[in-house]
């Protein structure tokens, strides 16, 4: 099991990211597109880093906008496989 970070280590690392917020135990992102095929196609983008990471995002699609929630479900809380996978999901066009 994945070692949960520390107060300290979590405003550090979402400091990092840009468009990323913190909300309770997991950390958010909400992205807003043309239309509901761009928000899908994007969507899709994030299938192959969150397979290769072994680690899911929780993931609300409403029509234009998707809002994507990170944290580390077996940990009860914000690891640093969140934190890794919201630096690759930031870097998709």
């Amino acid at each position: 099991m994945a070692k949960l970070l520390s107060d300290t280590k979590i405003q550090d690392e979402i400091e990092k990211l840009s468009g990323w917020t913190l909300e309770g135990k997991q950390i958010q992102c909400v992205r807003k597109f043309k239309d509901f095929v761009e928000a899908i196609a994007w969507v899709n983008k994030l299938v192959a880093p969150a397979e290769a990471a072994g680690h899911h995002p929780d993931i609300e699609i409403s029509y234009n906008k998707v809002t994507v929630n990170l944290t580390t479900h077996d940990a009860g809380g914000l690891t640093v496989k969140d934190f890794a996978l919201a630096e690759q999901i930031s870097s998709l066009n």
